[in-house]
């Protein structure tokens, strides 16, 4: 990959992209733009390239948080957080259609929407969506992040925010890092307390899902439904 120095000044990124459009330009080019400039030592198509190398490609960054890009010679603070942004952004937009909140009615919806979560951590998270009463989405939190192994987790923080949205339905997920969606006996555990709690509370569980990718999961869905397997 040529430097950015030794490129012409009609072939650099920003150029391209006045010229070209943003469709036409290659993947590096994209992260050197939304990165600005480069660092000590390291000119931005490079630490882009390096960036891109050391996740695998576009959908690795994904998973890659602040501390990871901090570790590209050249990116500090400012940097990371313009990249996380961008990725956030990204997240959200798969997340969501035309701007509308989606109706999460069956479980295949539901891992739909909540498996670019998944896609984007290495570690244990627990997230809370809030439903009316159409199951449609009021909000989507997560309320844990954990250890590869565990994610502490309490009903009261299951609720607290699905409370404050007015929600009649809650939906809880978390995802198994290692890919394989079945459950343990803790997770089996913690999902009839949220469902015994939501219970009093007047806010019904409408699922727990546990998020992993189908090349790991026996079943080849990559997720658990607690519903369809009969454990709420």
């Amino acid at each position: 990959m040529p430097r950015l120095q030794d490129l012409p000044p009609d072939q650099r990124p920003r150029e391209r992209l006045i010229r070209e459009g943003v469709e036409k330009l290659r993947d590096d080019e994209l992260v050197a733009l939304t990165l600005r400039s480069g660092g000590r030592g390291n000119d931005v198509l490079t630490m882009a390239e390096t960036l891109l190398r050391a996740s695998g490609g576009l959908p690795g960054l994904l998973r890659q948080n602040m501390a990871d890009f901090r570790r590209t010679k050249g990116v500090g603070l400012v940097k990371a957080l313009q990249l996380s942004t961008s990725l956030e952004l990204a997240r959200r937009i798969l997340r969501h259609e035309a701007g509308q909140a989606p109706v999460l009615g069956n479980p295949p919806e539901a891992w739909a929407f909540l498996r670019p979560l998944a896609v984007a951590s290495e570690v244990e998270r627990f997230w809370v969506v809030s439903l009316n009463s159409r199951r449609r989405v009021l909000a989507c939190q997560e309320v844990a992040m954990g250890t590869v192994n565990r994610a502490a987790i309490s009903p009261r923080e299951v609720f607290r925010e699905a409370l404050g949205q007015g929600a009649a339905f809650v939906l809880c997920a978390h995802n198994h890092p290692s890919g394989d969606p079945s459950p343990s006996a803790a997770d089996i555990t913690l999902t009839r307390h949220i469902r015994e709690a939501g219970e009093t509370l007047g806010v019904h569980l409408a699922d727990h899902l546990i998020l992993g990718e189908p090349s790991a999961d026996p079943s080849r869905r990559g997720y658990f439904s607690f519903l369809e397997s009969g454990l709420i």
